[in-house]
């Protein structure tokens, strides 16, 4: 370990996640900063079926393994000033976590936080803003199937004495949580705006909307340097020229349009529920059980992590906050995939919905500038999605703290979640070196 390097860089994996993948974020790390300039650390102690465990579990456990390694600098003689946190996939979460807790201890007063880096993170949870009878399925089935984990990336636990899921907690204003994320410098996310089967776009962009549900209608730009990957946040798409239809497009009405979208969905429940869901529930009876078991070792400190040293006040003005809210049935009922007429209101108030055809109006920066160009440029708008009030205040509360969100539109491979990071090294994976190029390239030292 060199002894100049003053700033120690966190890695933290995602579910049913291990070390090794983030093998690529790691060496790319260290081939653009050496070891007089950086530590790196890769969690470990998550590793497997250990994310069942829960995010706040997960998070101590995070937070156990800075301060060890911190402590072990110290000993060789190297002196943290500046760290920064990485987090992939749920490791974001974890990783969101960690920081308040950390913060809590009073590490950044001595330390000082520069970078914060999210890759396919779901922020606002990975509950499917949809109301009908198989998006309830699907979230009644796979928050029962991940142990605590699951019921709090789906919204339905509730955390500690507040009420409250574990994720509206991690976003209150007044917490630990968001407090420690501000102290960041930095902050940012990458997005994957197709085939991300694990974490849908919404969530890992902190967003309201969906630009890309339909992205074969619009033209994707993208930012200079980084072509056809890293799409411009400000800027996303452009409508395309309107294309003349086959007779046979044009007789389709909307409603066949959509069921004929519905028939893989339908396909799926009709093929899997019969014979994967035994193997699947089964699977994940044997996981919560080894979950409970190991969540009742680390209650008790035998895990060799003193949890009371983490279990500090979360200092949230609203504990105690309502939870059966009109959004408490939302998944119970058919309904549209978007906000009705009249709901518009339950939106956050932090994002636009339209973006301008005009690049000069987005490049300025400035709401005036945009208002004018609004009264002359075309507008493309996207429907609010039909997420909880939960959500929504999350966004909210996210957006005030501040972060750099950049759209990934990874097309070469139908698994873009393992793709953002290329998780594995393999040449359908490549087009996560030009995400991992611009992470660096905006990372600060």
């Amino acid at each position: 370990m060199a002894g100049k390097a003053d700033h120690l860089c966190v890695l933290v994996h995602g579910l049913w996640g291990n070390p090794q993948h983030l093998d690529f974020l790691r060496t790319s790390l260290r081939d653009k900063f050496t070891e007089e300039k950086i530590h790196v650390l890769v969690t470990k102690r998550n590793a497997g079926s250990f994310t069942y465990d829960g995010i706040d579990t997960g998070g101590e456990r995070v937070a156990h393994e800075i301060e060890e390694r911190l402590d072990e600098l110290a000993q060789s003689g190297h002196a943290i000033r500046k760290i920064s946190v990485i987090g992939y996939s749920l490791g974001g979460l974890i990783a969101r976590y960690a920081i308040g807790l950390l913060y809590s201890k009073g590490l950044f007063e001595t330390v000082t936080p520069v970078n914060f880096t999210t890759f396919a993170t779901p922020h606002l949870g990975v509950r499917t803003p949809k109301r009908g009878y198989f998006s309830n399925a699907f979230n009644v089935l796979g928050a029962r199937t991940l142990s605590t984990s699951g019921r709090q990336m789906f919204l339905i636990d509730s955390f500690r004495d507040t009420g409250r899921p574990l994720l509206s907690v991690l976003a209150d204003t007044d917490s630990i949580f968001i407090q420690g994320l501000a102290q960041f410098k930095n902050r940012s996310l990458y997005a994957n705006t197709i085939n991300d089967k694990t974490v849908a776009y919404f969530t890992a962009g902190i967003s309201q909307t969906d630009p890309f549900e339909r992205i074969d209608e619009f033209k994707v730009n993208y930012l200079d340097g980084y072509e056809d990957v890293v799409v411009d946040p400000q800027h996303p798409v452009d409508a395309k020229e309107p294309e003349e239809l086959p007779v046979f497009r044009q007789r389709l009405s909307i409603g066949t349009r959509a069921f004929f979208r519905k028939i893989p969905t339908i396909a799926f429940f009709i093929i899997f529920v019969p014979i994967g869901t035994t193997l699947l529930l089964s699977n994940a009876a044997i996981q919560s059980v080894r979950s409970r078991q190991r969540l009742r070792l680390h209650e008790t400190g035998m895990a060799g992590i003193d949890v009371k040293g983490y279990r500090i006040p979360l200092m949230i003005t609203s504990a105690r906050q309502e939870m059966e809210d009109m959004y408490e049935n939302m998944n119970n009922r058919q309904g549209q995939d978007y906000l009705g007429a009249g709901e518009e209101e339950l939106a956050s108030p932090t994002q636009q919905r339209a973006f301008s055809f005009s690049r000069q109006a987005d490049s300025a920066n400035s709401k005036a500038d945009l208002t004018a160009t609004e009264k002359s440029e075309p507008q493309l708008e996207f429907p609010t999605l039909a997420l909880t009030e939960h959500q929504f205040k999350m966004i909210e509360h996210l957006d005030n703290v501040g972060f750099k969100k950049y759209p990934i539109h990874i097309k070469n491979v139908g698994h873009t979640h393992a793709a953002i990071i290329r998780r594995m090294d393999v040449p359908r994976f490549d087009e996560g070196h030009i995400v991992a190029r611009h992470w660096l390239d905006n990372f600060e030292v």
